[in-house]
């Protein structure tokens, strides 16, 4: 099933990209993006922090179920940073310990960057993610990784604040 989803994948992005109209626009520089340590008013989130806390928990979530299921990165990287590390700790654990749960875990970017170069980023922090999972312990047939690009944004904006939001990994029970 996993080997048919890859092939499905494999093929099935070539198509989309091609048949997506690109604007092949390049990166934006680091400059444009200043670091601030707000947060967005449209955060799901109800602490202040320098990082999002990605709590996005849904109505129908099961007892014991980690709140924090977003993972955030820092611009044009896909590497895990170590104040995200325990968000994925506890969605590993919580998968250990329910070996019938699943996710799916959605990598997204902001808008800056073409259509393509954001699918492969977005694709890079998903696996991450399930990667670091699976060392924790995690079964491989309990996720899936996905990527959405800058297709599925948190929040709407042009600025860093509204970028730092969409620079993430969403760990979906499903």
């Amino acid at each position: 099933m996993k080997m048919s989803r890859i092939i499905f994948a494999s093929l099935a992005l070539p198509a989309f990209i091609a048949g997506c109209a690109s604007t092949d626009t390049p990166k934006d520089s680091q400059s444009s993006a200043s670091s601030t340590s707000s947060q967005s008013s449209a955060s799901s989130s109800g602490t202040q922090s320098s990082n999002p806390s990605g709590s996005n928990m849904s109505s129908g979530a099961s007892a014991g179920m980690p709140s924090q299921r977003s993972v955030y990165y820092d611009f044009d990287k896909s590497d895990i940073k170590s104040d995200q590390r325990a968000r994925i700790e506890a969605n590993a654990k919580y998968l250990r310990d329910n070996p019938s749960a699943k996710v799916t875990v959605e990598g997204n970017c902001d808008e800056r960057g073409s259509r393509e170069y954001n699918l492969a980023l977005g694709q890079r922090r998903s696996e991450g993610v399930v990667k670091m999972m699976s060392l924790l312990g995690a079964k491989q047939n309990q996720m899936e990784a996905v990527s959405f690009g800058s297709e599925k944004p948190k929040v709407q904006g042009h600025d860093e604040t509204s970028w730092s939001e969409n620079r993430r990994s969403d760990i979906q029970y499903r």
